[in-house]
């Protein structure tokens, strides 16, 4: 599964780099609407390869929202808040208590019981009647256990964020410090969006490098069959992006001090006598950290969260992109109301600002978050050794074939 993931995204980014090539290249030469009209046939050519392919792909039967499973047994909890826990577990509703009928009866895994995050247990407490109730009132232990692993992923959700925060400088801070510098090969000149083909082409290199080389050597080393587990990888990814943040600030004050010492900080669109390939370190540091974070999050995402709330898991992987490019405005806008009056750091003309502070202010952040995710990783406990631990092998959830 590790390599599947390995290879997909390295095909994910063929495409891109494409796109920052090839595109970009169209549409600064023959307009943007060709760009346009090459990307809609190129949709429209893989809508139609995807529908060819319907009747043979795989689907896992539906057993309900994992929203709505979360809501409920945090409410039916709450409910029982003042009742007192038994000190056996097996008191508890589980799924073995569950009837026909009376609920409705889910083929999950029966998981044991966990000591953390008890205050959910109290979803799984009978009434006394002993009559069942709807899932609002009384949850299966086995829902509250998986309930209880989605929050155990919670903390390595969070602060892998930062991770998208860095990588978003790549697509708007590092273009602009590009339009400012000397961007040509001979006599052709660099379109500043395709400067990410660095960026692309670290993880075209890096994917098949991990695959042959780290991995191997890795298995052998931590004795560990995957190489490294999803959570080392994602660990390598958030140390190179601070690397990577490093080498910007220093570059950016490279850049400052060129155009000082040719008299250009006043004038916005002036070209600096600085090679633009000064940029190429943080779109490779950056690139390369993606390979490891994106896929080590991928794997972690899929394979912890429960049988019976996958479709939540690339949700929740997919969420640490879009909140890291929401956390990157957050930040400008932040550091524009402080420092906007004074010295601006992000001001309209690079020249005058300071962008390297913003990148400082970006590593000591993925700093202070790489020390938070180290403390939560030692913490974490694989799934499938949980269970391992317990006596219990691990299921996998049944395919249906469409």
């Amino acid at each position: 599964m590790t390599n599947f993931f390995n290879w997909f995204f390295f095909f994910i980014n063929i495409g891109s780099l494409g796109s920052v090539t090839i595109l970009v290249y169209i549409q600064d030469n023959l307009g943007r609407e060709w760009g346009y009209g090459i990307c809609a046939c190129a949709i429209l050519m893989g809508l139609v390869v995807f529908l060819l392919g319907t009747k043979r792909y795989r689907f896992k039967k539906l057993v309900g929202s994992p929203l709505t499973q979360i809501a409920a047994v945090f409410v039916a909890a709450w409910k029982k808040r003042h009742l007192e826990l038994p000190s056996d577990s097996s008191l508890l509703f589980n799924i073995d208590n569950v009837t026909e009928g009376s609920m409705k009866k889910k083929k999950k895994q029966k998981l044991p019981h966990s000591k953390q995050f008890r205050f959910l247990d109290r979803a799984a407490i009978m009434n006394q009647s002993g009559l069942e109730a709807n899932k609002w009132s009384l949850a299966t232990l086995t829902d509250v256990e998986e309930v209880k692993m989605v929050l155990r992923m919670l903390p390595i959700w969070a602060t892998t964020v930062i991770f998208w925060t860095v990588y978003a400088q790549m697509t708007t801070f590092s273009v602009s410090q590009a339009t400012t510098m000397d961007r040509h090969i001979g006599k052709f000149q660099i379109p500043p969006a395709s400067l990410t083909v660095f960026f692309v082409a670290a993880i075209l290199l890096t994917v098949p490098v991990y695959d042959k080389l780290i991995a191997p050597i890795a298995k052998k080393v931590l004795n560990n069959p995957q190489g490294l587990t999803p959570l080392q990888r994602i660990g390598v990814g958030l140390v190179l992006s601070i690397i990577a943040m490093i080498a910007a600030a220093l570059t950016e004050i490279k850049r400052l001090r060129t155009a000082s010492s040719h008299g250009l900080t006043t004038n916005p669109v002036a070209k600096i006598p600085l090679s633009v390939f000064w940029l190429v370190p943080q779109f490779l540091l950056v690139g390369a950290g993606e390979a490891f974070t994106y896929i080590g999050q991928l794997d972690f995402f899929l394979r912890e969260c429960p049988k019976g709330m996958k479709a939540m898991s690339t949700g929740l992987f997919l969420s640490t992109l879009s909140l890291g490019f929401f956390v990157s405005s957050l930040l400008v806008t932040v550091v524009h109301k402080v420092t906007g009056n004074k010295k601006p750091w992000l001001p309209n003309n690079l020249n005058q600002g300071r962008l390297y502070n913003f990148y400082w202010l970006l590593t000591i952040l993925s700093c202070f978050n790489l020390g938070i995710y180290l403390v939560f990783a030692k913490w974490y406990m694989y799934k499938d050794k949980r269970l391992a631990d317990e006596g219990i092998e691990l299921e996998e959830a049944d395919p249906t074939f469409h």
